[in-house]
């Protein structure tokens, strides 16, 4: 016998959350269906290191694109602590010298730019952040709206050469023409390359689109730190989606989807027996990649002119959680490892390394060095170790290293790769190191080091993100082309799928991408117009 619901929501990941949370408030009856035992997807703790009291969050990790309104709307107590140091770069190969970027000091910062050799670099810098601030200020508020034409969001952000600069020439090309030291460019230009695979001028623009959605959050720009660990975020989406009486079912794996709506999937239970039902419904949002959707779709017996075939979607990086007895002291002893590792700490990402790292990733080479970024949870929120941990003195360490695609990988070879990823990881980070880092990594009660490394093709077998890709795809302008159509909600809103009823709300959805609730929001906002 098919149930029938108001709302089914494929996929219990943050979006999915975020938009049960907001139908149930409204009143409608809402189904949530996730394929894993746990609520949240990529926004999740895990005690990653068997016996050792940390939960690190294990996936993504620092939340910008979330709006304050999202907090208020559904009631979530949620903390996000803000990070003093913006980054820190140290000159590659050198023992001494690089660039401490501090939000609070900006005398010490002009002088980390003269001790570099960049003097006329920080006073462009200043007036490069003024710039990117200007358009955050002007597209964040736009993110929870219908959307805006391209016309409409130009005459908004109301500068027509910061628009010129950022949004139709390279944005690689302009960070070449507005800065001169060639580690300047490469702290500017890694905001555009985060899950995204592209040289230094992308003539496609995809970086363009990467940056932007970097630089306008909270309409800041400011990457903040969760407070308790990313697992506290959908802890408490999913505790206001219940609260306001939305059911979800883990185990929960849907194997069909038909454009009529009918949703067919298969749950397990704890004796490890799996009963198979179908739930019919008058909205079907989907939180998974469109290119699940489609599978999903194909499976439902549609027609394949039905959705238009995707191109294949491709992650670029590989991630490296660690946990630390001690922070390692650095080559560069003018900086300490708290301020360093208190933002972002970048290494190897210098404008010239980062071409050459994309060259050799193009040629099916690991680049030597990787190009990496490092961010330590614990120097903002130690809440996430134990009492003895802390007392300790431990610390996590996470690693996002670029320009590592799923290109360089097979099903086949993943094990292998892996460890060769690792083995790169680990080397650039040493590079920049008064001493090796796993002399300074713990170990589990099995004696093993407390090093998780996850690639592309990990996050495609664990999250089913399609080619490891963190936005489910290649991002999209936040905005409608001209012409384009509004007659629909969902084509207001940017969750269309083509089908009626069947709405996209994950980070595949126009808007959507890292951790922001954008993707549900929208999705909500178009079923509530709809009725």
């Amino acid at each position: 016998m098919t149930q029938r619901r108001d709302v089914v929501i494929i996929g219990g990941g943050h979006n999915g959350l975020t938009a049960a949370a907001y139908l149930a408030q409204a009143g409608l009856d809402v189904l949530v269906l996730e394929r894993l035992d746990v609520l949240g997807g990529a926004a999740v703790s895990a005690e990653a290191f068997p016996g050792v009291d940390a939960r690190l969050s294990r996936y993504s990790y620092l939340v910008s694109l979330l709006p304050q309104r999202i907090i208020d709307d559904l009631g979530l107590s949620i903390r996000l602590a803000p990070r003093r140091y913006s980054s820190y770069t140290p000159t590659p190969g050198a023992a001494h010298g690089g660039l401490l970027i501090d939000n609070e000091d900006a005398p010490s910062m002009a002088a980390s730019f003269a001790r570099l050799g960049a003097q006329a670099d920080a006073i462009a810098w200043r007036e490069f952040t003024a710039g990117t601030g200007r358009l955050a200020r002007a597209l964040f508020p736009t993110m929870t709206e219908p959307l805006l034409t391209r016309r409409e969001t130009r005459a908004a952000v109301g500068d027509d050469d910061l628009w010129n600069r950022l949004i139709e020439q390279p944005v690689g090309q302009t960070i070449a023409d507005t800065f001169a030291h060639d580690l300047v460019r490469g702290v500017a230009y890694t905001d555009a390359l985060i899950g995204t695979f592209a040289p230094n001028v992308d003539e496609s623009l995809l970086a363009n689109r990467c940056f932007l959605y970097h630089v306008i959050g909270g309409g800041t720009g400011d990457w903040n730190v969760p407070v308790g660990g990313m697992g506290a975020v959908t802890d408490e989406l999913a505790r206001a989606a219940r609260v306001a009486g939305a059911e979800a079912v883990t185990r929960a794996d849907v194997t069909a989807l038909t454009p009529d709506r009918e949703v067919t999937y298969s749950v397990t239970d704890e004796r490890g027996e799996t009963t198979t039902r179908t739930v019919a419904a008058s909205h079907v949002l989907v939180n998974v990649s469109p290119h699940d959707l489609e599978r999903l779709l194909a499976a439902g017996g549609a027609s394949t002119s039905a959705f238009p075939t995707l191109p294949r979607a491709e992650g670029a990086q590989v991630k490296v959680n660690l946990l630390l007895n001690r922070l390692p002291r650095l080559l560069d002893d003018s900086v300490s490892p708290e301020a360093a590792f208190g933002g972002t700490f970048h290494i190897n990402e210098t404008f010239t390394q980062l071409q050459s790292a994309f060259d050799a990733a193009s040629a099916g080479r690991v680049p030597e060095p990787i190009p990496a970024e490092i961010y330590c949870h614990t120097l903002t929120d130690p809440s996430i170790l134990s009492p003895e941990l802390r007392a300790a003195g431990a610390h996590t360490l996470t690693v996002f290293a670029l320009h590592a695609p799923d290109r360089l990988l097979t099903d086949e070879t993943n094990d292998a790769m892996r460890a060769t990823l690792e083995r790169a990881v680990l080397d650039s980070l040493n590079s920049v190191l008064a001493e090796p880092i796993e002399s300074v990594v713990m170990t589990d009660g099995s004696g093993h080091r407390c090093i998780e490394t996850k690639t592309t093709r990990d996050l495609e077998h664990t999250l089913r993100l399609p080619g490891g890709s963190i936005f489910h795809g290649d991002l999209t302008w936040p905005w409608l082309e001209e012409g384009a159509t509004r007659d629909a909600p969902s084509d207001r809103w940017g969750v269309a799928t083509g089908l009626d009823g069947i709405l996209l709300c994950g980070s595949g959805a126009q808007r959507g991408g890292a951790v922001s609730g954008l993707g549900g929001h929208n999705a909500a906002m178009a079923v509530l117009e709809s009725r």
